[in-house]
């Protein structure tokens, strides 16, 4: 198994892409893997924040094509003739969920980099709403430089995220950057040194789980679907979604009155 999904304590979950032989890029089945790791922390109530990482110097370095294209040309191929709709268990929707950018998570996911973070990587740190990463890490969206497109959401999400002129420097250089120019950019949030990532991404997500996990996946959820609505009304309108929702909930009960009482609030996540 390659892609690791362990239950830290203090409704943490991390998941690890362990594939160092490939430098963590991705065939159909890892693919497919982190897919399904993405859906179980969408789905497990237990697990409020995640951190997702690489091992030995690696974060993930997108598609290996050495694999990935013959195989996803064999799925398409029988998905066209009408004999599968997949192959294996996997499915064409697992690499856009794996980079997170099909999957509707509102979850926070902190994304802790060492190593190379390009093409697929840089796709799904997209999705990911912190970016802590070591000195030693690059980042790019290098596809053009061999010919192809970065489809898996960077030119969607990136011109979103950072200053539009750093967007462009990215996508239309297709260089590697190194981590400081990357936290100049404003991609990251923060460089370490690689001893001190594991626990740092930890430090980060008990920052966001000492708060009322209702509360805070609303607010992700608002600022997501806020940034895709077709106009501001549309997006005060989710905002005031988000608000009732999260101010009719036992937790809206619980802040104040664990604040007034002077003890540590007691969350329910509902």
């Amino acid at each position: 198994m390659a892609i690791h999904y362990e239950q830290l304590d203090g409704h943490v979950a991390r998941i690890t892409i362990d594939r160092p032989e490939a430098r963590n890029s991705m065939d159909l089945h890892h693919f497919r893997d982190l897919a399904n790791a993405w859906r179980r922390f969408r789905d497990d109530e237990d697990d409020w924040v995640a951190v997702v990482t690489g091992v030995e110097g690696n974060f993930m370095s997108g598609a290996d094509l050495k694999t990935y294209i013959p195989q996803i040309t064999e799925l398409q191929k029988q998905i066209a003739s009408g004999a599968v709709d997949e192959i294996d268990g996997c499915k064409l929707s697992d690499a856009t969920d794996a980079v997170l950018r099909s999957l509707k998570l509102y979850k926070p996911i902190i994304a802790a980099v060492d190593g190379p973070c390009v093409a697929g990587g840089m796709e799904m740190l997209g999705g990911a709403d912190l970016r802590i990463a070591t000195e030693r890490s690059v980042f790019g969206v290098m596809e053009p430089k061999r010919g192809l497109f970065a489809g898996g959401g960077t030119t969607v999400r990136l011109p979103r995220q950072i200053p539009f002129p750093a967007a462009m420097e990215f996508l239309l250089t297709a260089e590697a950057f190194p981590a400081r120019r990357a936290l100049e950019l404003g991609l990251l949030n923060e460089i370490v040194e690689p001893d001190q990532l594991q626990e740092r991404a930890l430090d980060w997500a008990r920052r966001i789980t000492v708060n009322a996990p209702m509360a805070v996946q609303a607010t992700k959820e608002s600022v997501l679907r806020g940034l895709a609505a077709g106009t501001l009304k549309e997006a005060f309108g989710i905002e005031n979604e988000m608000s009732v929702r999260v101010f009719s909930s036992e937790d809206a009960k619980e802040g104040p009155k664990a604040f007034a009482e002077k003890r540590d609030p007691v969350w329910k996540g509902r």
